[in-house]
């Protein structure tokens, strides 16, 4: 690696894209080689160019984040990938990370420590957002839950949707009673006491898409 350090900004907002670029564009200490529009393109990019450093967003088209991390490690190549994005869920940090991730950052993050980070990431240094640490700390500290059953996850998106136990029982072809089961150990492996709260719960922890995904 020289001195200047090379960057592929990943991204499928055209704002984004550019505003990232006229960014580094100001700081002789980089150089942006390309962008993508989709987690594909920034494959192909990356096996192409051989940046130093790929900012990768998380959700794109055709081929999101998460998949162009894992296919970038599988074809060996030597670049870092940087995520950058909006999303600091369980569901969506540790995925990351264990795909490959040097290091996990949220938009928000101010300009020069998005430049530190990225000369970090350039050295193999893992960079992670004071938020994202934290969250890692506390998959460490405490014990992973009980994942939920398929089934689990059906009648809690039912819930989340504002079905009652009865409606979730027609649509599931299932009775009442086993709805109500399946929520009781859904309270207990989200470890919350009502509908409300698992819902929540499940909405904090990746486990449900948000509106609009």
């Amino acid at each position: 690696m020289t001195d200047r350090v090379t960057l592929l900004i990943a991204d499928d907002h055209p704002v984004v894209r550019d505003g990232l670029r006229g960014m580094f564009a100001g700081d002789p200490g980089f150089e942006v080689l390309a962008e993508a529009g989709d987690g594909a393109e920034a494959v192909a990019l990356a096996e192409r160019l051989d940046p130093d450093v790929v900012l990768m967003d998380l959700r794109m088209p055709r081929m999101d984040g998460l998949t162009a991390i894992g296919e970038i490690a599988a074809r060996g190549l030597r670049c870092r990938v940087l995520v950058l994005t909006t999303y600091d869920t369980d569901g969506d940090v540790l995925p990351a990370v264990k795909a490959g991730a040097t290091g996990y950052l949220l938009k928000d993050t101010a300009r020069e420590d998005l430049f530190r980070a990225v000369r970090s990431a350039a050295r193999g240094e893992s960079v992670l957002s004071p938020a994202v640490a934290t969250r890692l700390l506390g998959q460490v500290r405490t014990p992973e839950a009980e994942p939920l059953s398929p089934r689990e996850l059906e009648v809690l998106a039912l819930v989340a949707a504002g079905s009652t136990n009865r409606e979730a029982a027609v649509r599931l072809f299932i009775s009442e009673a086993t709805v109500k089961t399946h929520l009781l150990h859904v309270y207990a492996k989200l470890d919350v006491k009502d509908r409300a709260s698992a819902v929540a719960a499940a909405y904090r922890r990746g486990l449900l898409p948000l509106a609009g995904e």
